[in-house]
């Protein structure tokens, strides 16, 4: 390494905007979660007004946020504040619909506390909520990095800017992709390795519609792989894992992916 190299590096430090470390601004959001999922705490017991001043606290630490985000400086970050904790109650029915969707679409689950507490789907469409609620009010930046952020915790990558339906559930979860422009409509179900992604493009058709939409009441199993902006898997349908699918298909449909297996006895071979 030679001066010319460290020169570089300082130079492009000048350059960097001001934006608060990805940790703080995932643990606010983690806090938030914690005021709105007694599930997540142990032996939560404060009063109401303790609730009221913990939420308080929680706002505030949201406009510290903005406030320290170079981006947001032309923002109206006390507005949108106040927006975002406005929309909290409705955020958290849908959140709750959520792991009512996982915890009746798994055998395993004992209880929507066990969704609550310990399920990556859950954790990461909680996280995408609260990212898309801040992408709705135009922030910048900091739905992209909660979304990352829950990638990383679960393996689960959401984009924020997706639309989804109530009612979601994902199972297991792990290698789940969903793109910028994916809709998403109630009461749909996907397992891990799903992707619901773009036919490649060119920068220039980045604001076009890239991602497929899923209508209600589909279930799409592990492995497959659903892709382009015009592409609807009408409701009520069914998708199997390992499916490749770049065109529409009508409501109350079954698409599977044939494979051909081979089951050889071992032991004629010793």
């Amino acid at each position: 390494m030679n001066d010319e190299f460290f020169s570089q590096l300082y130079r492009k430090q000048q350059e960097i905007n001001d934006v608060p470390p990805n940790g703080r601004i995932a643990g606010w959001a983690l806090g938030l979660l914690d005021l709105l999922f007694p599930e997540r705490q142990t032996h939560p017991d404060r009063t109401i007004e303790q609730l009221k001043t913990q939420f308080t606290q929680s706002e505030k630490e949201l406009v510290g946020i903005l406030n320290r985000t170079k981006a947001c400086e032309d923002c109206n970050n006390g507005l949108i504040a106040t927006q975002f904790y406005g929309s909290l109650p409705e955020m958290r029915r849908m959140m709750y619909t959520d792991a009512a969707a996982i915890y009746e679409g798994d055998p395993a689950a004992t209880s929507e506390f066990e969704v609550i507490r310990t399920y990556p789907g859950f954790l990461a469409i909680a996280l995408y909520r609260l990212a898309h609620r801040l992408m709705t009010l135009d922030v910048p930046l900091l739905p992209r990095i909660l979304t990352e952020h829950g990638h990383s915790q679960t393996g689960i990558d959401i984009h924020p800017a997706a639309q989804i339906g109530e009612y979601f559930c994902i199972d297991h979860g792990t290698g789940v992709v969903i793109g910028e422009t994916a809709v998403i409509g109630n009461q749909v179900k996907i397992y891990q390795g799903v992707t619901l992604g773009a036919m490649s493009v060119e920068k220039f058709l980045a604001n076009t519609r890239r991602h497929p939409t899923i209508q209600d009441r589909v279930v799409i199993y592990a492995g497959a792989t659903i892709l382009g902006g015009d592409t609807v898997i009408g409701h009520d349908s069914v998708i199997g894992g390992n499916v490749w699918l770049t065109s529409s298909i009508p409501p109350y449909t079954t698409v599977y992916h044939q494979s051909t297996v081979k089951i050889v006895d071992s032991k004629t071979t010793h």
